[in-house]
């Protein structure tokens, strides 16, 4: 087999004291690599590298005669995720049009982009709509379809890209995360059908993640490439598994300023919606939903992609206006009664992908976090010690106290799911909202986190809603379970029990 690249002696700094540093790697057609690693490692950079992304790759990579990186190589990732909405929000003209309802980029489009006009394939196209269960969304705009559903449209972009004129290279970040268990299986035996005819590159940060079509792997650690060979081999090492089985380091103790907190210990609900209906276009997502949230209530949210999870959640923290004349009381109060957005904020701390999504280039981590207590994306109001001090225990309780000082957009995407965790508990919320919010981390991490949130519910009043595609991973305290059950005839049902 022909060696696809190769990388010899390189290094990519990061900083005055920090530099990625690889000896040689070479990936041959045919094979399909993992570039393990936990958060922070060095996974990303090293693929940006292989990927001339960087400005070093022209020194380091060399590739195959006739192989061009920046046509044959086709990433799936959150960032590219990020930044494709990111655009297409920018062109939103839903305010001019008719119906207030810009669909922006299409799915079919999003898909199609991956190749010139005059190699498109549709019947291929629609054979991967069907096997990604996405032929429905084909026509509807990337802002009205799930964060999983968009992601299976990159991943199809990408496999539709290998189908044309020359050799691909498919660089896949974690692509089973944020995705309902039906639809992994897809996806792993979608792209193992098709592997004989590119070659793959797979981030992965835990090893139930992997892709069945893995060949090699590649461990990274503190940004080093400290072991690579083929799968069977490597992945019982020690070196693999000190990486995976390290335990978290949680606090015993949160922020005094959370300790401190007292809420009122009224029995009234929190939450109390009564038949409520929400639809956008012909697709009706919610309809007569009634359901109540007690002050001692951590729910758990689950369903499949698409099924109107997100929707619930926007209804509820009044980011959309769909809830407005409906019968929808929040802390003992209808909504649209006089309250303020910045009212209902207050008393809310979310960690989403959407979230995730809106902070860009040029913010520092501690500025990140102390913006919570304003509910603004990035720093525009005057801050005192005292919202920095809580801030900075925050960072500190989570064990990345010492990335304070470092742009946000430099930090591994766990870090920053991270930072947004702690954004959402300076402010002492009531209800605390997690959509995903182990979506990027490592084994390690996940474990943190969900230690965090248990600490969260015995040392605090704040109540939990989660929300997980992810089997077995809710934190401990979750005692109510709201389960969205498709229907084909219309919305989902929506069963609650309690645990």
């Amino acid at each position: 087999m022909k060696s696809l690249l190769t990388v010899r002696s390189a290094t990519c700094r990061l900083g005055p004291s920090k530099s990625l540093k690889i000896d040689k790697f070479e990936i041959r057609q045919g094979e399909h690599w993992c570039i393990f690693g936990a958060n922070g490692s060095g996974k990303s950079l090293f693929a940006e590298l292989l990927a001339s992304r960087r400005i070093e790759s022209n020194s380091y990579v060399e590739y195959l005669p006739g192989f061009d990186p920046k046509r044959d190589i086709h990433f799936v990732s959150f960032e590219e995720q990020q930044k494709l909405w990111q655009s297409d929000n920018r062109l939103d003209m839903s305010e001019y049009s008719d119906d207030m309802r810009d669909k922006g980029t299409l799915v079919i489009d999003l898909v199609k982009s991956s190749r010139m006009s005059e190699h498109q394939d549709l019947p291929f196209l629609e054979t991967l709509a069907e096997k990604l269960s996405l032929e429905f969304y084909l026509e509807e705009g990337i802002r009205f379809v799930s964060s999983g559903q968009v992601r299976r449209a990159l991943i199809a972009r990408a496999l539709y890209a290998y189908n044309g004129p020359t050799t691909q290279l498919l660089i896949f970040d974690d692509p089973l995360e944020s995705i309902d268990v039906e639809s992994q299986s897809k996806i792993k035996s979608t792209i193992a059908e098709l592997s004989d005819n590119f070659t793959i590159i797979q981030l992965c940060r835990r090893p139930e993640d992997l892709l069945p079509s893995i060949t090699h792997t590649a461990v990274m650690h503190e940004l080093e490439l400290i072991e690579q060979g083929e799968h069977d081999q490597i992945k019982v090492t020690a070196s693999y598994s000190d990486l995976i089985e390290k335990g978290p380091k949680v606090p015993k103790r949160l922020p005094v300023a959370v300790l401190e907190s007292v809420f009122g210990d009224s029995e009234q609900p929190l939450i109390q919606l009564n038949r409520i209906n929400a639809n956008y276009g012909s697709l009706q997502v919610l309809k007569d939903f009634s359901w109540r949230m007690m002050p001692e209530d951590h729910v758990l949210i689950e369903g499949p992609n698409g099924c109107g999870k997100s929707t619930l959640l926007s209804l509820i923290n009044g980011e959309n206006h769909k809830a407005y004349g409906q019968d929808v009381v929040l802390f003992g109060k209808k909504k649209g009664t006089g309250e303020t957005i910045w009212e209902l904020k207050s008393k809310f701390g979310v960690v989403s992908n959407e979230l995730h999504n809106k902070y860009l280039k040029g913010w520092r981590v501690l500025d990140v976090v102390v913006s919570g207590f304003f509910d603004s994306v990035g720093l525009y109001d005057q801050s005192g010690a005292g919202e920095k001090g809580i801030a900075t225990e925050w960072l500190d309780a989570l064990g990345i106290g010492s990335l304070a000082r470092s742009y946000y957009q430099e930090i591994s995407f766990g870090q920053q799911r991270l930072v947004l965790l702690s954004r959402a508990m300076v402010k002492d919320p009531r209800i605390l909202i997690l959509d995903e919010p182990c979506v990027g981390l490592d084994n390690y991490h996940r474990a943190l986190i969900l230690g965090v949130l248990d600490l969260i519910s015995k040392q605090t009043k704040t109540c939990m809603i989660y929300v997980s595609h992810t089997q077995n991973e809710m934190p401990n305290c979750i005692n109510v379970r709201l389960s969205f059950i498709p229907d084909r005839a219309g919305p989902s049902v929506i069963k609650i029990e309690r645990l």
